[in-house]
């Protein structure tokens, strides 16, 4: 079965970059630009995984997390942040963020996180 992925980020060369990137390892990958958008996807269709920016138009990366928390949907997330230090604390109290990444990140890393996270 192919694993889904969410990629919700306001920057469009972000979601290109990403979606090419999944999708040349066998993802299958989705995208939304906002986090309203995004929780309406989750909430009709299953991800195995959703890379989110910390910053986002109408609900920023924390507070989409909150939402699924609110929701008992407990999907792994990794999180994307310019400012990775400053946030790392914070969002330490999410059991379903896998990891931290800066902006701009390692595509090799990020590919061995996701495969360590959900194969």
């Amino acid at each position: 079965m192919q694993k889904k992925i969410l990629v919700v980020d306001d920057q469009a060369g972000i979601r290109l970059l990403l979606t090419d990137l999944f999708t040349s390892k066998g993802y299958h990958v989705a995208t939304a630009t906002t986090g309203k958008e995004a929780l309406e996807m989750i909430n009709t269709s299953p991800f195995h995984l959703i890379i989110v920016d910390y910053r986002l138009p109408i609900y920023n990366g924390p507070e989409i997390l909150d939402q699924l928390h609110q929701n008992e949907q407990e999907i792994p997330a990794l999180l994307m942040s310019g400012l990775e230090e400053s946030i790392k604390e914070e969002v330490s109290r999410y059991s379903q963020v896998k990891a931290v990444l800066t902006k701009p990140f390692d595509v090799d890393q990020m590919v061995e996180i996701v495969k360590s996270v959900i194969g």
